[in-house]
């Protein structure tokens, strides 16, 4: 009976494996380990690895090495875990550095690939802030995640445009951004209607322990569909 081909996918992975141990390796060694393959298909699966990003140097004819680890072992992330994880990727992909950005934008598709998706994709990486969040303003984030992970009421005391403050009653629906400036995007229970509240006047925020639903017309999707076309 004849041997069943290895998916490419896993071949690929086997290449990754066998070139962690930093030493050169010659195609046709590579193809004899991965159960005889052809030369001709080592050179193209290793061209693909170049081609991802892989630090691999070698041709054909010489052979192939990995000049850096490029795996980890396998880990296990809490929700918390991986939700630093996103912000972190996400502030260094708004960074000025256009190397590191790129590399922050490549590493979270491969993130995102293996990793759970979240409840909500919308709402994946709301809570990344540049450095320009004050002192006054970061303690209530921890309030406005919760409220908007649970889909808890809020009560906040904002200052508008007119240097007035005002209390509104509010369904948080996530974190958003207007040019350069974070808002917190909700439904205005008073207003009854969409409203983008400037995070940097968001004065207090105060749980109320009401829970909301979801209703067609007032989540994150809708907001932002209406925030386009405004």
């Amino acid at each position: 009976m004849p041997k069943p081909l290895m998916r490419r996918s896993d071949r690929l992975f086997d290449l990754v494996q066998i070139l962690r141990d930093g030493r050169l390796h010659r195609a046709a060694d590579l193809a004899q380990a991965l159960g005889g393959v052809s030369v001709r298909t080592i050179w193209r699966d290793m061209g693909t690895l170049m081609a991802s990003g892989m630090p691999i140097e070698g041709e054909r004819g010489v052979g192939y090495i990995l000049r850096a680890p490029t795996t980890l072992p396998p880990l296990m992330l809490g929700a918390a875990e991986l939700e630093a994880l996103r912000i972190g990727l996400r502030l260094v992909a708004e960074g000025e550095d256009p190397g590191l950005a790129r590399a922050a934008r490549s590493l979270a598709s491969k993130i995102g690939a293996v990793a759970p998706a979240p409840i909500d994709p919308a709402r994946e990486d709301i809570f990344a802030f540049r450095q320009t969040a004050s002192a006054r303003t970061e303690p209530l984030l921890p309030v406005l995640r919760a409220a908007i992970a649970g889909q808890e009421r809020l009560s906040i005391a904002y200052l508008n445009l007119n240097g007035q403050e005002s209390h509104r009653d509010i369904r948080p629906l996530g974190l958003d951004r207007d040019s350069q400036i974070w808002v917190l995007a909700a439904w205005c229970e008073a207003r009854e209607g969409f409203r983008a509240f400037r995070f940097d006047r968001i004065l207090a925020v105060t749980p109320t322990g009401e829970s909301f639903e979801e209703e067609p017309g007032k989540g994150l999707a809708e907001y932002r569909a209406r925030m386009a076309a405004d």
